[in-house]
């Protein structure tokens, strides 16, 4: 382990959360040490630069070719292949261990662990993706483009935070991945606030007049808290499914906010 320590580079842990969050061959380039990928959340932001700026990019541009119907659809499923639905799985496992474990800790443990989807997983995804799809068609397709953006970037950083409140629910070997998040250090964490802040530049700068900044991002945070309370009630501690859960989540109610405010009031 010392030795490779001492082999480690500082692009390692970038490199580790490119392979880890996204299913884009990185790998094929560099295999980072295993222990970089105790990191991976410090750069989690930064890979939505990438898998949502394309799914931002297919949506504008598709929207002119299909309408915004149609590439909501084709970008979010492209969402879906680079990254492997890896949020989606844990937002599943989430309804499932909270909905049908109750208030035993080992049974709501033992219940995300498994590899099957049960009926409160289908149907949270359901809801989801319903709800995804119906507010950002409310948006214009630039609108849409720049939430998306803003939202992939901003969840994340916010749904990393959980690694700090929280001990991880689980030891390293019953770990799926076998791999217990690092604590965010000091000049990481000022990294992780880059990555998620900077995507946010473009929005407010075209959107400010109709968007107002304390409500787009104090709401997804006031979500994030009340999870946060949900799962420590439960847990006592935090899963890679609680985090790929958050993530959603919080970005679902950037979206719903900014759909509040970007689109007219009906008549």
């Amino acid at each position: 382990m010392l030795k490779s320590l001492n082999t480690s580079k500082w692009y390692d842990p970038l490199w580790a959360a490119l392979i880890f969050f996204t299913r884009l061959p990185f790998w094929r380039l560099h295999q980072p040490p295993r222990e970089s990928f105790a990191a991976v959340v410090e750069y989690w932001p930064l890979t939505a630069w990438l898998t949502g700026g394309i799914t931002a990019l297919a949506v504008y541009f598709g929207s002119s070719i299909f309408g915004m119907p149609v590439a909501l659809i084709l970008a979010f499923a492209l969402r879906l292949l680079l990254t492997g639905a890896l949020h989606e799985d844990g937002l599943a496992d989430f309804f499932d261990g909270f909905g049908g474990g109750g208030s035993d800790r080992a049974r709501i443990l033992a219940i995300m662990k498994d590899s099957h989807i049960g009926t409160y997983g289908v149907l949270g995804l359901v809801v989801y993706e319903l709800l995804l799809f119906a507010t950002l068609t409310r948006l214009t397709p630039f609108d849409a483009m720049l939430t998306i953006f803003a939202g992939d970037a901003f969840s994340k950083m916010v749904a990393g935070q959980l690694i700090q409140m929280m001990p991880y629910a689980r030891t390293e070997e019953e770990a799926k991945n076998r791999t217990v998040y690092r604590r965010i250090g000091f000049k990481s964490a000022i990294g992780l606030t880059f990555q998620g802040l900077l995507p946010l530049v473009p929005f407010f700068f075209f959107l400010h007049a109709r968007a107002p900044w304390e409500l787009m991002l104090g709401l997804p945070c006031v979500v994030m808290y009340f999870l946060y309370l949900l799962i420590w009630r439960r847990l006592r501690g935090y899963t890679g499914d609680c985090c790929g859960a958050l993530c959603l989540l919080v970005e679902l109610s950037f979206y719903l906010t900014a759909s509040v405010f970007l689109t007219p009031l009906l008549p």
